[in-house]
């Protein structure tokens, strides 16, 4: 590390250059080939997944993805008027004639009866386009959104025209630059305030805002590679930016303490990245490992997720090694403020103590432990206690804010035709003779008797007979535990009888079976990796600081941290406390890949902020042997870096919620809580109460195990210089530069 810092520096226009040629060429390349998201939930083998595929083979026009054009007419008029029926059928008719629409079937047509409400008010009809959404072009729907939205504005007075459907979403696409200009902004105003230096400040946005920059274009590429999500750039610009900004932090604190201990600027910088910049390694490490644990999920969708969050933060660790010791070398001693420059000039070096605030609290937590656990355990389980209502699904359409126009049909295809109709079963079956014609003949019948079922259609074959389908419309929203229930009933109840002494095997697909599939697979494999990413992070631990005591603890303090932020999570989004007015949406299901996600994220957060106060609690430990001298001084030495870094983090995570987007809105709140929840309640509070209530035994390893374990260092150690201070125990600039932050 440290000859890496020191080319850094000695070549540091260079180093600059380079960074901004990555950037300039990644995103030059982004630009030039687009964007190919894909948002595919279906699991290969799930018997939605088999509904889709046969259906595509038996009926090629329907592979496309499937929207709706809604219209609701006046009081004084019905869908079937003849200027009504004249403007939607002029318009119906241009639609079908856009390119990349396979079809429109109109509720004016001979079949369309049933999409016309039972008070004539309102009709809809479905517009199939030939591509499925992660293959469709965005231009493409916003033709169809456009070319419908002028009729409503040249047609009766009172008609109102909404689209519904994934294509259509498409053009309501959010975009994160408000929520990233928000967060840089207060980051970068709790760094001036940590640091009082402008240039010092921005140091660590630009260092974040480079990296992060660099990372969204390679998103965008590695989406034309591998299925990636829509929402993966602006995560990985969520995380990017929290943590790159923190991990560079952490950096220029270290090369400011330099600069006060009388370093000259290119040592300082160089030190810095030697010690500190380790750190920052480890730490990133550990937020790619957990990251890449969802490799074990085997899902395609995941796995795009992790890597494109992976490459952000791999990135951002890069650029803080590389690219900010450059920097720091450019700004010279200017990384202090005026009046740090000015003290350091009369009065030379003066070694620094913990005083103020964080000296006070850590001998605050000192003499109460017992009280100040027994709080942060009872603000943990209260928080958390919404988390035992959590009901994982897919949110839909239904759950965006109030004036996007695939809301405003959802509501009214609701409205005119009951919830279900947002979220039709299909069901697929291959057809062999005629004793399987006569069992689907006579399934419509079995299926209208269900418990839970609203409508079914008549059955449509394919051409050569060997394949037909059927729509089932549930009575209860796509999104709901009924309608879940009902794929159930449907898969080990009606369908198995319905199919005895015929060769029929009829699949249960359509959005709402495979969300279901998807959010099971991931509930199923939940368990298993919670398990190896908790593991790692204890092995990781018991590595670092040779002790049983502080993995499990870490390990508990994960598990509490996740809990309590799903309660959070659970409150807003579930429950719908305060959404509508954030401009979320309704309340809904919690996102199935939200967990997963979370956890890789949070274990590797808390991962730093556990590193950087335990290392300092470590290292005075083996200077004294006294853990209560130990956890006050790590306490006091590290607690005012942390929460600034995590208040740096809250911001950013807090303000994507103005992004607009529900699943990014829901990592930000869930990510900000777990930040706060782990940096003011557990990490500076009921970590040390435990230390001093467990005195010596948070040190305890078998010696046994102590020979087995090889010894790795996160930083290297540094010369140790003694200090007297009057009325103060001896200080010392310790081995770890952890102790300085």
């Amino acid at each position: 590390m440290a000859a890496l810092a020191r080319w850094c520096v000695r070549h540091r226009l260079v180093a600059v250059l380079l960074w901004l040629l990555a950037l300039g060429g990644t995103a030059a390349a982004a630009a030039a080939v687009g964007s190919a998201y894909s948002n595919n939930y279906e699991v290969p083998g799930t018997e939605s997944d088999r509904a889709t595929k046969l259906l595509a083979a038996g009926f090629p026009d329907l592979g496309g993805d499937s929207d709706t054009v809604v219209w609701h007419t006046p009081a004084d008029q019905k869908v079937r008027s003849a200027a009504v029926e004249q403007t939607m059928t002029e318009t119906l008719d241009k639609i079908a004639e856009l390119p990349g629409v396979a079809s429109v079937a109109s509720p004016y047509a001979d079949r369309g009866a049933a999409q016309i409400s039972a008070d004539g008010r309102t009709a809809y009809a479905t517009v199939t386009f030939r591509d499925q959404i992660d293959s469709l072009d965005q231009a493409q729907a916003q033709a169809v959104v456009d070319t419908a939205k002028a009729a409503e504005a040249v047609g009766l007075d009172g008609l109102d025209i909404e689209l519904g459907g994934g294509a259509i979403g498409l053009t309501e696409s959010k975009s994160a630059k408000t929520a990233e200009i928000v967060g840089v902004a207060v980051a970068a105003v709790v760094l001036f305030l940590a640091f009082g230096s402008l240039a010092a400040s921005l140091l660590p946005i630009a260092t974040a805002v480079v990296s992060v920059g660099t990372a969204y274009a390679g998103i965008v590429l590695l989406g034309h590679f591998m299925t990636v999500a829509d929402f993966a750039p602006m995560l990985g610009t969520l995380i990017g930016l929290g943590v790159g900004i923190d991990y560079a932090l952490f950096i220029v604190t270290r090369h400011r303490k330099g600069l006060k201990s009388g370093l000259p600027v290119a040592e300082a910088a160089e030190r810095a990245v030697a010690t500190t910049g380790r750190a920052v390694v480890f730490a990133g490490a550990t937020v790619c490992i957990a990251l890449l644990g969802m490799l074990i999920l085997r899902l395609s969708f995941l796995n795009g997720v992790a890597i494109a969050a992976s490459l952000t933060v791999i990135l951002t660790v890069a650029a803080s090694v590389t690219l900010l010791p450059a920097l720091l070398s450019f700004i010279g001693p200017r990384a202090l403020s005026r009046r740090e420059r000015r003290k350091l000039a009369e009065r030379g070096p003066e070694p620094e103590v913990p005083t103020g605030l964080a000296a006070r609290w850590s001998a605050f937590v000192e003499r109460h432990p017992k009280l100040l656990g027994g709080i942060a355990v009872a603000v943990i389980a209260l928080l958390a206690i919404p988390t035992l209502s959590l009901h994982l699904g897919t949110s839909d359409q239904g759950n965006n804010p109030s004036s996007a126009t695939t809301r405003q049909a959802y509501d009214l295809l609701a409205d005119g035709f009951g919830p279900g109709v947002n979220g039709p079963l299909t069901l697929v079956t291959e057809v062999h003779g005629a004793p399987d014609r006569l069992a689907l003949d006579n399934l419509g019948a079995t299926l209208k008797s269900t418990p839970g079922v609203s409508s079914v259609s008549p059955v449509t074959y394919d051409d050569s007979g060997s394949a037909a389908f059927l729509t089932v419309v549930p009575d209860s929203s796509p999104q709901s535990q009924q309608t879940s229930d009902l794929v159930d009933r449907l898969r080990s109840d009606v369908l198995p009888k319905a199919q005895t002494d015929t060769s029929l095997d009829v699949h249960v697909g359509g959005v709402t079976a495979g969300y279901d599939d998807f959010a099971e697979i991931i509930v199923g494999k939940l368990p298993l990796f919670v398990g190896v990413v908790i593991g790692l992070g204890c092995v990781l631990l018991l590595l670092a600081f040779r002790s049983v005591g502080i993995p499990l603890k870490a390990a508990v303090m994960n598990v509490a941290a996740v809990a309590a932020a799903f309660g959070v999570v659970v409150a807003v989004f579930q429950w719908g406390w305060g959404s509508e007015l954030m401009g979320l949406g309704r309340a809904g299901p919690i996102e199935p890949f939200l967990p997963v996600i979370m956890v890789s994220v949070l274990f590797g957060l808390s991962m730093d902020y556990q590193v950087f106060l335990v290392s300092r609690m470590y290292e005075e430990w083996l200077e004294t042997g006294d853990n209560r001298v130990a956890v006050r001084v790590g306490l006091a030495e590290t607690s005012r870096v942390i929460n600034s870094a995590a208040v740096i983090m809250i911001s950013v995570f807090l303000a994507f919620v103005l992004s607009g987007d529900r699943v990014i809105a829901m990592f930000g709140i869930a990510l900000a809580a777990a930040v706060a929840l782990d940096a003011f309640v557990l990490r500076t509070l009921l970590v040390p109460a435990l230390m001093h209530m467990l005195g010596g035994a948070n040190w305890w390893l078998p010696k046994r195990l102590d020979r087995w374990l090889p010894r790795i260092s996160i930083e290297v150690p540094e010369s140790r210089v003694r200090a007297r201070i009057p009325g103060q125990r001896a200080v010392e600039d310790a081995p770890l530069a952890l102790k300085d932050l």
